[in-house]
């Protein structure tokens, strides 16, 4: 049987580039999801499967591809697809960490900037000719240098959002179910905590753990309770791992300080209360979002699909 592949989203020319011209490719070159019955469709007769986020790859969509060898995630997440049913069925399951973890690190550390010193609010003051002289008390915000950051999620890029701070001279507390090394810790001069602990102590608290259901609202009206009134939280990991209407009335009501977030429970809807607020400051998932990233998790969301149908090992397997 002749290899075949469907690409559900668009994927840069120089990542289709590398697919062997004599395997059939079906692509979709939108950014819109296709239709599940579509989806299904389409995945009749292919073995593989290049896709988004924005593509749920559950037992319904399985059954409908018995061909289907691959399922090749252009993320590092992998929230979207059901990886028990694909390795029920011998179905391999790919993403792409690595190549995006510096990259979403420093959007993290930008959303944690410009939480702390209200970048987008300042933005819009000045934009709005409201500005007419200098004033002492305009726009007070939070310092970073020299505070405490804590990281819940300790894995690449917690890390790498851990030596960011390093530079800012801030005092890091880290939280995951597997504790690092000693050579870890100690080269990120990083401190293991319990959760509670690291939420009660932590002037800025970044989101870095995958979404399971164990994480699902992590943060909620219990934990956000137990964090400073002069917190800020920042969120570039996955949406539901924050219960958005207990942030809200954190946001709201003084719990604390601020927020950061560039993934949301439901994207793209977010929720209306957020909106309205000007003590959050809110993107539309683009952590991974630069020239040079997003090709390379092309790349190797084809390199991996690649490899598969070769009869070689994945290059970053799922599990």
């Amino acid at each position: 049987m002749p290899k075949s592949i469907l690409i559900s989203n668009v994927l840069p020319d120089q990542a289709r580039a590398m697919i062997p011209k004599d395997y059939g490719v079906d692509y979709n070159d939108t950014d819109s999801p296709l239709p599940k019955a579509e989806l299904i469709r389409r995945l009749r007769g292919k073995q593989a499967l290049i896709c988004h986020i924005i593509s749920t790859i559950d037992e319904e969509v399985l059954a409908g591809a018995p061909d289907l060898k691959a399922v090749c995630n252009v993320a590092v997440g992998f929230n979207n697809i059901d990886v028990a049913a694909c390795r029920k069925r011998g179905v391999v399951v790919t993403n792409t960490p690595d190549v995006l973890t510096e990259t979403t690190a420093d959007f993290a550390w930008a959303l944690l900037m410009a939480a702390a010193r209200r970048v987008v609010e300042a933005d819009r003051f000045a934009r709005s000719g409201q500005w007419s002289r200098w004033q002492w008390d305009l726009l007070w915000g939070y310092d970073v240098y020299g505070k405490t950051l804590g990281v819940v999620g300790f894995g690449r890029i917690g890390r790498a959002l851990a030596r960011r701070a390093l530079g800012f001279s801030m005092r890091v507390l880290y939280h995951d179910t597997v504790r690092a090394d000693a050579a870890a810790e100690r080269e990120l001069k990083a401190t293991y905590m319990e959760r509670d602990a690291l939420l009660r102590e932590s002037d800025f608290v970044s989101l870095h753990t995958l979404l399971i259901p164990e994480t699902r609202h992590l943060i909620d009206e219990r934990t956000l309770r137990l964090m400073k009134k002069t917190a800020i939280l920042v969120n570039a990991a996955r949406g539901p791992i924050v219960d958005e209407a207990a942030l809200v009335r954190a946001l709201k009501e003084g719990w604390i300080a601020g927020a950061g977030l560039d993934v949301f429970e439901e994207e793209p809807k977010i929720h209306p209360g957020l909106l309205s607020l000007t003590n959050v400051t809110l993107a539309p998932h683009i952590a991974s979002a630069s020239l040079d990233t997003r090709l390379a998790m092309a790349t190797l969301a084809v390199r991996n699909c690649l490899a598969v149908l070769e009869g070689k090992p994945p290059i970053t397997p799922v599990g």
